[in-house]
């Protein structure tokens, strides 16, 4: 179907400013035709019906507790009717409508990296059959499919490349704009961008469970959610609007002509209230998902900026998140290899981040893992499983120890954690790994407490002297070990210096992300239940976007109360100016137009420039899915 011309989409969209302007052109030629008695009737008639239809929207928001700015655009029609100065009745009539277009425009402009991300969602793949391929809709990809992925076409799904080699765009994932080097076998997301050469992937996950599609629902939810236009506009909402009609109400009763109350109106309109502010926090929800964070609402940007207390997971967020095994300690009547396999076999049917590395480990060593033939893991406390007819029990101390009374602790370096081993009731031994502390973790924090984030505190279901060890190499102000999630929920309620930030990555983390001021999932490849339980998704494996969330949610709420403060100033110099009969009412109109424009171009200053202070190339490495 063809597409209609712009001027008629544009009418279509926004039919009362159209409308303003036809009736604007018919009263010039009425007016040269020497009807100006016509023009008179005409512009009053439609100035005052479209204001009694501002007021019934007024007082319906009014009813439902909302204050609006209207009356004094309102006040103005019907003032500027009363004394006779139509043409700067429909000039506000114009002003007022017209709002909505000029919002429209800057909104589209702010919500651009938004709505791109949203535009390159794949939509269709190319499947291999056997010496051909047929385009199916990319739902109904399957993990084992093999897709071919043409030259500058978008990576369908999450895959791993069965070519010898390829570069690909992931700037749309990391904000990395350098192109990245992949060799056969090497994991490839979905969003990215291939280079020249085509290619043959296998897929590994669903479109639905794959890493764009779920940066596709995270930003169409911030895209659909409001910025705080109410809290923020209303604070100055009421005081602005007594005073102008206040200054009116005076230059009318000290001029004894009623013109003046007019002319001091028509230079109190609210567009900077209703417009600067929801275009600042849009422009700032599109320079995060710039940034590589999408936030998900106007309002986690205010809590951002005002955010006294950051609190973070140990284990993929301020650590690497891939403990690497270091040692494995028997009891008597085990050998290590056995224990390893044992574990590594249990280890299976686990989530906690450690299971990966001892599996690893255990490959690593040629260990066979066996099946097993029943098994139960408690999140984040361990995991039982009967493997080749022996109960094997790991986990947390507590948790083996529940299951052989005789375990005892054994001793760990700092920076090391233990895992307990059980078999058939009988204390078997522990594994000793060492997870890695993030290379950016100390500057990021250093960050935060230059942008007023002053209070830190780290809470770890690990043991207490690794996470004292991890706390003093930070220069963490608070540390609780040994938490299970409700511990965390518990930790993060009783923090005084409020607002909170709760940085976090894995399913356990997902109850206090929900409970914090403002929850930051560290999604690159976190747990979806992070994801869904936070405020704000870091889609990157870099802590460091904590701190650039932080700075700009304080930019975007100062482009926002600048660009109010604006409107406001100029529009109350030019009410005093008119209040000694300086400003013509068609004039002042005219004036106000510009007004509300300077604005607007203030508040797009949220959008920030095309590339934000360059940030520390993200490493490449994988998230936890959950933390004990």
């Amino acid at each position: 179907m063809a597409r209609a011309p712009r001027p008629l989409r544009l009418i279509r969209r926004y039919p009362v400013v159209a409308l303003t302007l036809a009736i604007g052109a018919l009263g010039i030629v009425l007016a040269l035709a020497g009807q100006g008695w016509l023009v008179a009737w005409i512009f009053s008639a439609y100035a005052l019906g479209i204001a009694a239809w501002q007021a019934v929207g007024m007082v319906r928001d009014i009813l439902r507790g909302h204050w609006g700015l209207d009356i004094l655009a309102i006040t103005a029609i019907v003032a500027t009717v009363a004394v006779g100065e139509y043409v700067a009745a429909l000039i506000v009539v114009l002003m007022l409508t017209g709002g909505e277009a000029l919002e429209d425009y800057a909104g589209r402009r702010a919500k651009r990296e938004l709505d791109a991300l949203l535009a390159r969602a794949p939509q269709r793949a190319h499947r291999v059959l056997d010496d051909h391929f047929e385009d199916v809709p990319v739902d109904d990809v399957r993990p084992g499919d093999v897709l071919l992925v043409r030259p500058s076409e978008i990576v369908p799904v999450d895959g791993t490349l069965r070519s010898v080699e390829t570069t690909v765009d992931e700037s749309s994932i990391t904000g990395e704009s350098v192109p990245v080097e992949k060799h056969e076998g090497d994991p490839l997301l979905s969003g990215s961008v291939n280079g020249p050469a085509a290619v043959e992937i296998t897929a590994t996950a669903r479109a639905a469970d794959s890493q764009y599609q779920q940066i596709v629902a995270l930003v169409a939810e911030a895209a659909a959610s409001k910025a705080p236009v109410v809290r923020l506009a209303d604070r100055y909402a009421v005081p602005f609007t007594v005073f102008s009609l206040l200054l009116a109400g005076v230059a009318w009763w000290v001029s004894g002509d009623p013109v003046r109350f007019a002319e001091v109106l028509v230079l109190a309109t609210p567009c900077p209230l209703l417009i600067a502010a929801p275009v600042a926090f849009i422009g700032g929800m599109s320079r995060a998902a710039r940034n590589g964070v999408i936030v998900k609402g106007g309002g986690v940007l205010e809590q951002l900026a005002k955010a006294r207390t950051a609190v973070f997971d140990k284990t993929g967020t301020l650590t690497h998140g891939e403990p690497e095994l270091v040692a494995v300690r028997t009891e008597p009547g085990f050998r290590p290899d056995e224990l390893l396999a044992l574990v590594a076999s249990a280890e299976q049917y686990s989530s906690h981040v450690l299971a990966a590395s001892i599996i690893q480990a255990a490959t690593d060593g040629g260990l066979p893992l066996a099946e097993a033939e029943t098994a139960r893991e408690s999140a984040t406390n361990g995991v039982i499983a009967r493997i080749g007819g022996r109960e094997v029990a790991v986990g947390k101390f507590a948790y083996v120890q529940g299951h052989a009374q005789e375990a005892r602790r054994t001793g760990i370096a700092p920076g090391e954690l233990a895992v307990y081993v059980a078999v058939d009731g009988r204390y078997a031994g522990a594994l000793l790994a060492r997870d890695r502390v993030r290379a950016n973790a100390r500057t990021t924090l250093e960050r935060l407490d230059r942008l007023g984030v002053h209070h830190t505190m780290m809470l770890t279901g690990d043991a207490q002297a690794t996470a004292d060890h991890i706390a003093a190499e930070l220069g963490l102000e608070r540390v609780r070990a040994e938490c299970l999630p409700a511990d965390k929920v518990q930790e993060v309620a009783a923090i005084a210096e409020r607002p909170v930030i709760m940085v976090g990555d894995g399913v356990n983390d997902a109850p206090v992300l929900a409970a914090a001021d403002v929850g930051v999932a560290m999604g690159a490849r976190g747990a979806t239940a992070a994801s869904e339980s936070a405020d704000a998704v870091i889609l990157v494996d870099d802590i460091s976007r904590t701190a650039k969330a932080v700075e700009i949610g304080r930019d975007t709420v100062r482009v926002a109360l600048q660009s109010i403060w604006l409107g406001i100033i100029v529009s109350v110099a030019l009410m005093l100016i008119a209040a000694f009969g300086f400003i013509p009412a068609t004039a002042g109109a005219l004036l106000q137009e510009f007004v509300d424009l300077a604005a607007i171009l203030a508040a797009l200053r949220a959008i920030g420039g095309r590339r934000d202070a360059a940030a520390p190339a993200p490493v490449r490495e994988r998230a936890a899915t959950s933390a004990r």
